[in-house]
């Protein structure tokens, strides 16, 4: 959604971008309050002037809508749960994103969103890691999902908008069908276990294989989630996340370890999952804008045919020879 001012004379003053958000009642609400500010200062009982208006719009704290709670906030780069089986090492946001962020050169970024899908084997804990996330709630007494559902979480990153899209799929077989549409277009990919039954770890490379195989290679995200944290201790917890990280290495995915009863490590994956999808998504809307940028020396050698034009000194008679 875009609203541009114009004065009397037709006169472009303004084109202000609107943060593409869910259609819930407030998107909703949010997007009546705007035009009704539009007209008031456009109509006929004179409620103040369009250029008083979009200097009040471009003044005001972005991002425009819901104001994001503050632990969505990500001033800094999240740090991995081990570093035996990470995406990256580093602790801080790439430098061109850090730059790009700061001059706020981040293209179309905060107006987009990251596609998450969450798979793996009916009853791990996938509805309940995201919900715990997105509503701070836990149900002991939930039902299995049926096909998908999906939660939308904004985020603030390095000071930009930034939306995860997370949808939840059903681990059921006769849902695969249905759930396996849903995992197209994604760029991170978790799959789930249970850290207290190892056969759904097993059964996390048939899951994942199954998400790559309706993208393209090399452009999802990976994580391998092991849940229920809170059931396992000691000794059994830590040769079950041995186990996981050597799977997780062979598929080149992040391991974390997180309890949806307790809430332990949820913020900081999901904080994680987000700061990798931003920093991605504006490396790649650099890329973009840099390689749609004409480049000086890169055209064809034009041949001009004919005489060439006159110069200033052409144009003076040629002085006569000595002899």
């Amino acid at each position: 959604m875009v609203i541009a001012a114009r004065d009397a004379g037709g006169t472009l003053l303004a084109v202000s971008p609107i943060p593409d958000v869910p259609d819930s009642s407030d998107a909703r609400l949010f997007r009546v309050v705007l035009v009704a500010m539009v007209i008031g200062a456009t109509g006929p009982s004179g409620l103040g002037s369009v250029r008083s208006l979009c200097r009040r719009m471009r003044s005001s704290v972005m991002p425009l809508g819901p104001t994001v709670s503050q632990d969505r906030v990500i001033t800094s780069f999240p740090k991995w749960y081990t570093p035996a089986a990470c995406l990256q090492l580093r602790e801080h946001f790439h430098g061109q994103v850090s730059a790009a962020c700061q001059h706020r050169n981040t293209g179309t970024v905060g107006l987009k969103l990251s596609k998450v899908v969450v798979v793996g084997d009916l009853y791990v804990g996938k509805t309940s890691l995201i919900h715990r996330f997105c509503r701070n709630v836990f149900d002991r007494d939930y039902k299995a999902t049926i096909g998908v559902d999906f939660e939308m979480e904004r985020f603030e990153v390095a000071g930009i908008p930034f939306s995860l899209q997370i949808w939840d799929t059903a681990g059921q077989e006769k849902f695969k069908c249905i759930a396996s549409a849903y995992y197209r277009g994604a760029q991170v990919i978790i799959t789930a276990f249970d850290l207290t039954d190892m056969q759904t770890l097993e059964h996390t490379r048939q899951w994942l294989e199954d998400a790559l195989r309706e993208n393209e290679p090399g452009a999802c995200f990976l994580f391998l989630v092991g849940t229920k944290k809170d059931l396992l201790s000691g000794a059994a917890c830590e040769q079950a996340e041995a186990e996981a990280v050597r799977l997780a290495n062979e598929m080149q995915a992040e391991y974390w370890s997180v309890s949806a009863k307790t809430g332990e490590n949820v913020k900081a994956f999901f904080s994680r999952v987000a700061a990798l999808a931003f920093e991605r998504s504006v490396l790649q809307d650099l890329e973009r804008r840099s390689s749609a940028r004409p480049q000086v020396g890169d055209g064809d050698v034009i041949r001009m045919e004919g005489h060439p034009p006159e110069t200033q000194d052409s144009k003076r008679p040629s002085s006569p020879g000595c002899c």
